[in-house]
């Protein structure tokens, strides 16, 4: 019975950064998404995928929700990639009933708006730098904090959090410095961190930023106990393989390939063998969120309300660990997702933090630029 009411394609809408800035990560995300549906697929749920690319800008990611719920026809939608484009369409998806999964953006405002409709994977930023502080307190005697960060949703309520952390925590913050998205030159912004010198540096960038930001910390001579990247542009191959400026940086991350939660590390080493690049978390919360929507559309026969019930009441336990859609603390159909620290080792991510998932030890102070 089963079997035949799989029988018919469920289609499935994805918006994701294809390209764009963030088009990197979008290709690890778009990845992830071509693995559920083999995976899906052997499990007798043929999903047609209807893509649609917002190149990362809200109002893009909005018109796609509109075409894939009122022209396609969709059972559920997964995405979009970025906390601008995801907080934009996560109120189109609560008005126009459709359920909406957020596998990777994070920004904490998402989920704390009682939507019905909207459901995310992934953690929330503010817990990243909660997990990035909780290490260095591990690892050091850390007293002071210096964040820079990109102006865009993702890193404005990223940096925020940070500094609700901090003064928890009783981590002074020495600056915030906000900056453009983008930027050719960091180096007025950098030489304030140089000037504060804090025992902590947090970036919160994409790809592209990260990288450049790296490169002129190294420029400038900066040596802070620590680098942290939080999450994003910090966790993919291309930052990694920067090896003169990425060694020893520490970063959180929601999953890494050596991580003991069911099937991740034969799912790793799967996507390794198909793509030729390490996988990123963005990829592996791509997957999760795809596989657990079609699964439910599938059981429903793509009726909106079964599947929104359906992922509100289910509990899945994948490469992720255990997923749950809960409310706690003001949020609402949100995953409590662990988070980890990784630290780049001769271009390779070690997971370091907490002690029950590391599988190396921290090289702790910050050893310098080579």
């Amino acid at each position: 019975m089963l079997a035949l009411l799989l029988a018919a394609a469920i289609k499935i809408g994805v918006i994701n950064s294809v390209t764009g800035p963030e088009a990197p990560i979008g290709e690890n995300m778009s990845h992830g998404y071509a693995l559920a549906v083999e995976d899906l697929k052997a499990k007798g749920i043929e999903v047609e995928l209807i893509t649609e690319d917002d190149a990362g800008k809200p109002q893009t990611a909005m018109g796609g929700l509109e075409k894939l719920v009122t022209r396609d026809g969709v059972a559920g939608i997964v995405g979009p990639y970025t906390s601008a484009s995801s907080n934009a369409a996560a109120r189109l998806a609560e008005r126009s009933k459709i359920p909406l999964l957020i596998p990777a953006a994070s920004k904490d405002e998402i989920t704390k708006q009682k939507y019905k409709w909207v459901f995310r994977t992934s953690a929330v930023v503010s817990w990243y730098a909660q997990v990035l502080f909780d290490a260095a307190a591990k690892f050091g005697k850390p007293k002071s904090v210096f964040i820079v960060h990109e102006n865009t949703d993702f890193g404005t309520s990223a940096a925020r959090g940070a500094t609700e952390i901090a003064k928890q925590m009783k981590l002074e913050v020495l600056g915030t410095e906000a900056y453009s998205a983008g930027s050719p030159d960091f180096r007025p912004t950098l030489s304030k961190v140089k000037a504060a010198n804090p025992d902590l540096v947090l970036f919160v960038s994409y790809v592209a930023d990260a990288i450049l930001l790296m490169r002129q910390s190294r420029e400038l001579g900066l040596k802070p106990m620590a680098f942290l990247g939080g999450g994003a542009g910090f966790t993919t191959s291309q930052f990694a393989s920067e090896k003169t400026i990425s060694e020893g940086v520490l970063s959180s991350t929601q999953w890494t390939e050596d991580v003991s939660w069911p099937g991740a590390g034969a799912w790793g080493a799967r996507y390794k063998k198909k793509f030729g690049k390490t996988a990123t978390y963005h990829a592996a919360c791509a997957y999760e969120s795809l596989l657990i929507m079609g699964e439910v559309a599938a059981k429903a026969a793509g009726d909106h309300e079964k599947i929104r019930a359906a992922l509100h009441d289910g509990q899945w336990n994948g490469i992720l660990g255990e997923v749950k859609f809960a409310d706690f603390d003001g949020f609402t159909n949100q995953n409590k997702h662990q988070m980890l620290v990784v630290q780049i080792k001769n271009g390779d991510f070690v997971t370091v933090f907490p002690e029950e998932f590391a599988k190396g030890k921290a090289v702790w102070p910050f050893p310098g630029f080579k």
